[in-house]
């Protein structure tokens, strides 16, 4: 059996060089492709397994060929790349099967530190599973499969085990968008806020839900706080 394939798809020469020598330690076969038209052309490989495609790009952008790839390979899974800010295109992506993201800058160890757990959940089973990342894990999975609800009942158990961090209310916040839940979703958007004001994700999603409800945007103290004026 042949070990499964990473390709990169990022049209700065750059940026594919660096990501591949920071994924060499993993020991995978690496590809690369300089656009979205070329990453389609490569589909056909059959071990190919994990693709780290980059949301914006001349031509197709990251969006419309993630379209093409849950239509074409539903099996590969996707991390998206970008520098521009996820939040306002990452329900789009959860809806085509991409739950993993990452913004550049990043480090060498952070991108391989994501594909080996991107490409570790193949191997999670919901057996004997008690823990908050596992939990976590398997709701992405099943993201990855399509399986929404399914994703929401293991993120929802993800919050029953830990209620004081935010990246599963977040999650379930970003599920309920998903299945046309907006207030739940805002619900959960307002938990994962409070469980960590840090935690810019929540942030975000809580401001973009709450302007696109016709609320108006949230001011944000640098403590995290909204300003009393919001």
């Amino acid at each position: 059996m042949e070990q499964p394939r990473i390709l990169i798809v990022d049209d700065e020469k750059n940026i594919r060089l660096s990501l591949s020598q920071a994924l060499a330690p993993l020991d995978l076969p690496v590809e690369t492709a300089v656009n979205g038209e070329e990453a389609l052309g490569m589909l056909g490989v059959q071990d190919l397994a994990l693709i780290i495609l980059d949301l914006r790009m001349p031509g197709l952008d990251g969006i419309e060929v993630l379209r093409r790839i849950s239509e074409a390979r539903p099996d590969v899974r996707v991390i998206m790349v970008t520098a521009y800010g996820t939040v306002e295109r990452a329900v789009e992506a959860m809806k085509l099967g991409a739950v993993d993201f990452i913004q550049k800058p990043f480090s060498p160890g952070q991108i391989r530190d994501l594909a080996r757990r991107v490409l570790a959940r193949g191997r999670l089973s919901e057996e004997n599973t008690s823990d908050y990342e596992t939990r976590l894990e398997l709701a992405k999975k099943a993201v990855g499969e399509r399986n929404f609800k399914g994703a929401l009942g293991h993120a929802q158990k993800a919050v029953s085990l830990d209620p004081y961090r935010a990246e599963a209310f977040n999650l379930v916040g970003c599920l309920h968008e998903v299945l046309h839940q907006p207030e739940e979703a805002l619900r959960n958007y307002r938990m994962a806020y409070e469980a960590d004001p840090r935690y810019a994700p929540a942030r975000e999603n809580l401001d973009r839900l709450v302007s696109h409800q016709g609320r108006g945007p949230i001011s944000w103290e640098e403590d995290g706080s909204p300003r009393k004026d919001s």
